[in-house]
């Protein structure tokens, strides 16, 4: 019983990490620059990013295993396309705060998490 409140209790607090990673990238591509350059980076960042959430959120209404974690890899891969948005932004010095760091960092951790969900789910990882 521990161990199933233990899961209740994380995805409860990583749907709301989840949802905040959303709404950040939302306010923080609406704060970018309005040059070309940050429009269409920003752009593309407004979709993978929403998308990670998204594709999470979507996966609690599969109808089966195999969509489920279909689901959780197409979150995965637009986390990856974020941080490639979110690294191109700041390398090219179009943008540098504590925010994009912020968002970086969360991009990563977000990733992992979904990584290793996705191997748990298809058994390739032992749990102890």
């Amino acid at each position: 019983m521990q161990n199933r409140n233990y899961k209740n209790s994380f995805r409860d607090e990583f749907d709301e990490r989840i949802y905040k990673y959303m709404l950040e990238i939302v306010k923080f591509v609406d704060s970018l620059l309005k040059d070309t350059v940050c429009r269409v980076i920003g752009g593309q960042l407004l979709r993978s990013g929403t998308s990670t959430g998204a594709n999470y959120f979507e996966a609690k209404s599969s109808s089966s295993k195999r969509e489920y974690i279909n689901y959780f890899q197409i979150s995965l891969k637009s986390a990856n396309e974020s941080k490639i948005w979110l690294r191109l932004l700041k390398d090219s010095g179009k943008c540098s705060s504590e925010k994009l760091d912020w968002l970086i960092d969360e991009t990563n951790q977000i990733g992992k998490v979904l990584a290793s969900s996705i191997l748990t789910m298809k058994g390739k990882r032992n749990l102890n």
